[in-house]
């Protein structure tokens, strides 16, 4: 029978001091968090919504040229973790991050640092669509314009051009630049806001749900970029679908009540789960 939440809670809650440290000890992460190559280095990172927890002391490497997969049951801590990494939790009331989160060595959170350019590192794609009410050709000028990457029309038509082509979208767009962004399908529209993220350079590239949205073909043409993207970016995806983990990502973490509980390659950790919450929750027994 599987464990709920709630279940999991009472049981925790009746343990004596011995055995709910035994408890915590079992949440160390199992697997090597780090990686030979990292973009971006995380260490302890706590993070708080007024007084409660949503992050425990979660520590992991995100590599260059790699894809992770942030997996787990809803409300385990994956978004809110994928968030801190461009401090977009900045923007919510109440929330508290520590630990430490650096970018090439670089720590995020210096009160010296600007969260703006630093959202032009580290982009993001949310989990529903969200073209600015904007031309197409617009809607990836935008963050080029803001940051003033690029020196004349010309130098930004190459740029809309070219972000465009590195999202698979510019052979359906370039006869059609100027018409609203909103128009396109929702799975165009994904890789219109793709195309909008890696036009100001990013390092690296967060994507929350990119395709719950979507149907099974345009789910497939994402994977296909996001496969694609690699090559030039790190990404850090959270997703439901243990699937996509598997087909797009080269390791995959597992998070549980705000625990990262286990890293690993991507098919060790689908085959071959080392703790008992991964394994419940890969074969369904649990989330």
């Amino acid at each position: 029978m599987s464990t709920t939440v709630d279940e999991m809670s009472r049981r925790t809650g009746a343990m004596s001091s011995a055995e709910l440290s035994g408890e915590r000890e079992s949440r160390a992460t199992v697997g090597d968090v780090t990686v030979a190559n990292p973009r971006m280095v995380c260490r302890d990172v706590d993070v708080w919504y007024g007084a409660k927890q949503a992050i425990k002391g979660v520590s992991l490497d995100i590599g260059k040229n790699e894809v992770v997969s942030m997996i787990g049951p809803s409300g385990c801590g994956k978004s809110t973790f994928l968030r801190c990494l461009n401090r977009m939790n900045d923007t919510i009331d109440g929330c508290r991050v520590t630990g430490s989160i650096q970018l090439d060595g670089q720590d995020i959170y210096d009160k010296g640092l600007d969260p703006v350019p630093l959202r032009a590192q580290v982009g993001m794609v949310f989990q529903k669509p969200n073209p600015f009410p904007k031309s197409i050709y617009e809607n990836v000028a935008y963050g080029a314009r803001i940051h003033g990457l690029t020196n004349n029309k010309a130098e930004l038509d190459e740029l809309v051009s070219a972000s465009l082509q590195k999202a698979g979208l510019w052979n359906e767009v370039k006869d059609r630049l100027d018409q609203p962004g909103t128009g396109l399908s929702g799975g165009q529209q994904q890789r219109l806001c793709i195309a909008r993220t890696i036009a100001v350079s990013p390092e690296v590239i967060l994507m929350d749900e990119p395709c719950s949205a979507l149907d099974p073909i345009a789910t497939a043409i994402i994977e296909e970029l996001i496969d694609e993207l690699r090559a030039n970016y790190s990404i850090a995806i959270v997703t439901h679908s243990m699937q996509q983990a598997a087909r797009v990502s080269q390791r995959t973490a597992y998070f549980h009540l705000g625990d990262l509980i286990e890293v690993g390659e991507t098919n060790q950790i689908f085959t071959n789960p080392k703790h008992r919450l991964t394994e419940d929750y890969i074969t369904g027994r649990f989330g």
